[in-house]
């Protein structure tokens, strides 16, 4: 049984307002899952008339994180069936997010990490008065897929996924991931790395999540561009996810609601009294204690990738929308804030749970409605 069929039973946090029915999307790019979500079953939806859509209307552009663009998909279905503003979402990755974000091209974008001080230094020339923020709106484990003939529970640790990504570890039978998981029968198999090509939030809080806890082990800077050597490379979360699964051995990085159709789901060894398998449940228990570092209406989020605590998964992301707090355009606007006002209500939140995603914390989405309201 796939591990995302295992928990999705309830969402542990939620917030307050709207949601809807079905459609149909426009919304291009390779990580299109079509109309089911990543765990194979429609996401939930309520009357399309419950959406507070004000004067919205027309069609938005937008790009970014491929880690939440399943999310995207389901929410844009119901704000779409209620709204009638068409949402073209590209989910061409991170990086490609916030240079189209930055260069005026899209009405907001999707970034895994927060924006940099140049980011938001370009982000004042498209703001009218104002200047880029980040939403905390999605959250989710960032999964380790594997494809390995044979295992069907596979535990590893921060040094050995750092020896792995590195090509330091490069066979299956490695003593060091024999001696994490006694009694399972690995096989004698070239282990087949795969990492993204593109600029990719996920690949920072991946990279982060060596760096802070295994640094000895890896000793890159980080960032969303993959910096070691060896290994193979796929765009987007789709990408990686389809590599993994066609090839023998393979392993790779990608948001919890890839994991399926064959692939598999390591558990990480992070020192609590049993290891973690990512699950929303997991993801949003290392969440619910990140701490909001933005200043002024940013809410960029601090994780904690070195948790012990029992159950909290260590390797999370937090998917922020980008917009303008101030001189968004006049013909986007009413759009721009309708849709991100549902996505960040109760209902709006509480489809993540169904698709493998974690809810965004009470505290922190209450802080993420208000901000919204405030947009102009």
């Amino acid at each position: 049984m796939m591990l995302q069929r295992k928990n999705r039973l309830r969402a542990l946090s939620l917030g307050a307002l709207a949601v809807s029915g079905a459609l149909a999307l426009t919304a291009c790019g390779s990580d299109d899952n079509g109309n089911n979500t990543g765990s194979g079953k429609p996401a939930s939806s309520a009357s399309a008339g419950s959406i507070k859509c004000d004067n919205a209307k027309g069609q938005l552009l937008a790009d970014g994180s491929s880690a939440q663009k399943n999310a995207i998909d389901a929410w844009v279905k119901n704000f779409s069936q209620a709204c009638g503003v068409q949402i073209n979402y590209k989910g061409g990755g991170s990086g490609a997010g916030v240079t189209a974000f930055t260069q005026g091209q899209v009405a907001f974008a999707g970034s895994d990490s927060a924006l940099k001080p140049e980011e938001v230094a370009a982000s004042k020339k498209i703001c009218n008065g104002g200047q880029g923020i980040d939403l905390p709106m999605v959250g989710g484990p960032i999964a380790l897929g594997y494809n390995v003939p044979g295992v069907d529970n596979l535990v590893l640790d921060a040094p050995t996924l750092a020896k792995i990504f590195d090509s330091k570890i490069t066979n299956w039978n490695d003593k060091a991931i024999a001696k994490l998981n006694p009694g399972v029968k690995l096989p004698n198999l070239k282990i087949q790395a795969f990492h993204r090509s593109d600029e990719s939030g996920t690949t920072d809080n991946f990279t982060k999540y060596l760096i802070a806890t295994t640094p000895g082990n890896w000793k890159y800077s980080g960032g969303k561009a993959w910096q070691a050597k060896g290994g193979q490379s796929a765009p987007q979360s789709a990408g990686v996810a389809q590599q993994v699964k066609q090839t023998s051995g393979a392993i790779g990085y990608f948001e919890l609601s890839y994991v399926k159709d064959g692939i598999k789901a390591v558990s990480i060894n992070t020192g609590a009294s049993k290891p973690v398998a990512p699950s929303t449940e997991s993801a949003t228990a290392d969440i619910a204690a990140a701490k909001v570092v933005g200043t002024g209406k940013d809410l960029t989020l601090q994780l904690d990738y070195k948790t012990k605590a029992d159950g909290a998964y260590p390797i999370t992301l937090v998917t922020y929308e980008i917009a303008c707090d101030k001189g968004n355009k006049a013909d986007t606007l009413p759009a721009t804030k309708a849709f991100l006002r549902y996505i960040a209500s109760e209902d709006g939140q509480k489809i993540l749970s169904t698709i493998d995603y974690a809810p965004v914390p009470d505290e922190i989405i209450a802080k993420v409605r208000t901000t919204i309201e405030g947009l102009s």
